[in-house]
């Protein structure tokens, strides 16, 4: 017996000694995963390294992390011990499924990693990930995370910078660099009142290259994107954060899916990567909406005179409308009894006949008229809610949900009872009063709160989120039946658009900016989702000083203004008097504007918004090139990238003394001295 036992004990102990080296091996054993120029590293705990393939790009962050993982009270399940990883190739992609497990004080889960690398996506891995029970112990889950990824960056070099399009109160900008200290939570639900809702993708980038990261579901998924920078450490970090809005008990046998995802490696910045991410859901089926050819005239909106406007005021003002050369007129808010009662107020007794005066008179200019337009909201004491209230947003306590900056109720995106109101509404202004397009605004109409109200019919609260762009499909399909060239802006006030409603509009617009720079920066993103769209600046009057068309016509926008003429509105507190001296600018700008279209060619990714100095924007138009310089004040070397190996005539084509210089394309450097901006025609 002595001897069985002693055997017995020695065959135990060889066992757990293979055990270990066994464990250490795996943990040792790393696996690659490539496409195109990006590479995925895995070791045997299911940590990842996501490089770039490239001499001359550093790696991203040294070792390996914990990159995907479930976040209990228990702890956190990060480490996997790896399995099993199978490769299957297909058609147009590989497909690799890693298996591994976590056993941590009685817990153990399954990670079930499915891998995708694209052929038409190099650079591009996508992911779903799920997490198995497989103990006896049932752990409470709190959030699960992908792609915890870190870029490290040098004691002295520039910052790392950042695309981050969520939606706050702030209306911050969409592209910072990450400094110490910074944290923002980038999270695509409501953040505040009336604000929420984004573009679910973020990016990080270097001088060198960076990566993005992103959800790639068919509809906007509750999720953060936070970015952040430890205010001692020299690295910026990111990720995809669902947290559940109660804890989940993970029982056995139960499986958690997280949503789908991509990581993607990139040079230069976020404009690669964001337009491969749009080319990748446009080839999963998200069509946008064809260019209107009437969405790229100049616009003039009648908010000069603010919400007490007359009719014979923007009446007045169109022979200066016409005469500037702008073919929009935008009857902004102000006309109607009340939000959600959307007929003539007191100030036009004859009604819907004074609109469709109003609208013909405006066509008689030979200009066009879009009509301004607050829908999905509702005030508390208009007739609309008196006579229905079914049609109400209603919170988990059954209360309705204020809209904070309209003082108004949410209605529901997705109520039968709304879809048929605002539709009706459409045939009103587009068919009964003449008007060529619309403009959707306010920042409540990029997101909503669940919805819970039983007359919507949902599966789940959330549901209402989801299916918000539902919403503005059927207006811009009304629109467009009615008249066929119709055009519909939709203006989210300030906010990163939600990705999911882009798709139903013809023209975006930089959306009340605070700065010039967010007007460059918003047209890049656009032009980066989209193949071509009519990127509207806004009003001229919302940008650096008020007056920055060059702004406006070099990075490829459709210029607008608010100016008044031959008066303000008494009532106003700011004016807007187009004053001779402004007079002779408007027409120098709209007239090179309207000359030059530049807002019709084709945007050039070649320069690094974040690192190369000046900022530059490149449209090309019927073979020449047209560059666009920003910065407070140059002296000195510019590099015009993008040229062939030419000669080349170089013309200041916003001058008025049209000055011509030759440059070689061999060798395309120029030696510049201004301020603000510099504007160049090249051929």
């Amino acid at each position: 017996k002595l001897f069985l036992y002693t055997r017995i004990m020695r065959i135990n102990y060889l066992y757990s000694i293979l055990y270990v080296l066994f464990f250490l091996t795996s943990c040792n054993e790393k696996k690659e995963i490539i496409n195109g120029n990006i590479s995925l590293k895995i070791d045997g705990r299911m940590h990842t390294n996501i490089s770039m393939i490239g001499d001359d790009v550093l790696p991203f962050y040294s070792d390996f992390v914990a990159s995907d993982y479930l976040v209990m009270r228990e702890g956190v399940a990060n480490d996997f011990t790896l399995k099993d990883m199978r490769k299957s190739k297909q058609v147009d992609k590989t497909i690799y499924e890693l298996t591994g497990i976590y056993q941590k004080n009685g817990i153990e889960i399954e990670k079930i990693v499915n891998i995708m690398a694209p052929d038409s996506f190099p650079g591009m891995l996508l992911f779903t990930i799920k997490y198995v029970n497989k103990g006896e112990k049932e752990p409470v889950v709190t959030a699960w995370v992908n792609h915890d990824l870190y870029m490290d960056r040098e004691e002295d070099s520039e910052p790392v910078w950042s695309l981050q399009c969520s939606s706050t109160s702030s209306r911050g900008d969409w592209v910072l660099p990450v400094t110490p200290g910074f944290y923002k939570k980038n999270y695509m639900g409501m953040n505040n009142s009336d604000y929420g809702g984004g573009i679910p993708v973020c990016d990080l980038w270097r001088k060198d290259g960076g990566f993005a990261i992103g959800v790639t579901d068919d509809v906007l998924r509750l999720v953060s994107f936070p970015v952040s920078r430890q205010k001692y450490e020299n690295k910026a970090n990111t990720k995809v954060l669902y947290e559940y809005s109660s804890p989940i008990d993970f029982k056995r046998n139960d499986t958690i899916s997280t949503y789908n995802t991509f990581v993607s490696v990139h040079t230069g910045d976020f404009y690669n990567p964001l337009r491969q991410f749009s080319k990748y859901m446009q080839s999963k089926g998200m069509e946008f909406a064809a260019p209107e050819e009437d969405a790229f005239d100049a616009v003039w909106c009648a908010w000069g005179y603010e919400r007490n406007f007359t009719m014979d005021e923007i009446k007045a003002t169109l022979p200066k409308v016409k005469e500037l050369g702008f073919k929009w007129v935008d009857v902004d808010d102000g006309f109607q009894v009340a939000i959600g009662d959307w007929d003539m107020n007191k100030r036009f007794p004859g009604g819907d006949k004074d609109m469709k005066a109003l609208v013909d008179l405006i066509h008689r200019h030979g200009l066009k008229a879009k009509l301004w337009w607050a829908p999905l909201a509702a005030d508390p004491n208009s007739q609309l809610l008196k006579e229905s209230s079914k049609m109400k947003l209603l919170t988990k306590e059954r209360l309705p949900c204020m809209i904070t900056w309209w003082n108004c109720f949410y209605l529901s995106p997705v109520n039968p009872y709304t879809e048929k109101y605002t539709n009706d509404l459409v045939e009103k202004f587009i068919g009964d009063w003449g008007f060529d397009g619309l403009k959707l605004d306010g920042q409540h109409l990029n997101c909503c709160p669940p919805d819970y109200n039983p007359r919507s019919g949902l599966d789940y609260p959330e549901q209402a989120i989801e299916q918000l762009p539902a919403f503005y499909k059927g207006i811009f399909e009304t629109a467009r039946k009615i008249n066929p060239n119709a055009v519909v802006q939709n203006c989210p006030c300030g906010t990163a658009m939600n990705f999911f409603n882009m798709p139903y509009m013809n023209q975006a617009v930089s959306s009340d900016p605070l700065s010039s720079w967010q007007i460059r920066l918003k047209g890049k993103v656009y032009r980066a989702i989209f193949d071509k769209i009519a990127y509207y600046a806004d009003h001229v009057e919302l940008s650096d000083n008020g007056n920055d068309f060059p702004t406006q016509i070099g990075v490829g926008a459709v210029v607008g203004s608010k100016f008044t003429y031959p008066r303000d509105n008494p009532e106003v507190k700011i004016s807007y008097l187009l004053t001779p001296e402004k007079e002779a600018w408007f027409k120098k700008w709209v007239g090179i504007y309207n000359d030059k279209m530049l807002s019709k060619g084709e945007y050039l990714n070649l320069y690094d918004l974040g690192y190369d100095k000046p900022e530059t924007h490149v449209i090309e138009k019927e073979g020449k090139m047209y560059y666009a310089f920003y910065a407070d004040n140059w002296d000195g070397e510019i590099v015009l990238k993008g040229l062939e190996n030419k000669k080349y005539t170089v013309c200041e084509y916003t001058d008025d003394s049209l000055k011509k210089y030759q440059v070689d394309g061999s060798d395309p450097v120029i030696n510049i001295s201004f301020k603000g901006s510099y504007l160049i025609e090249v051929y």
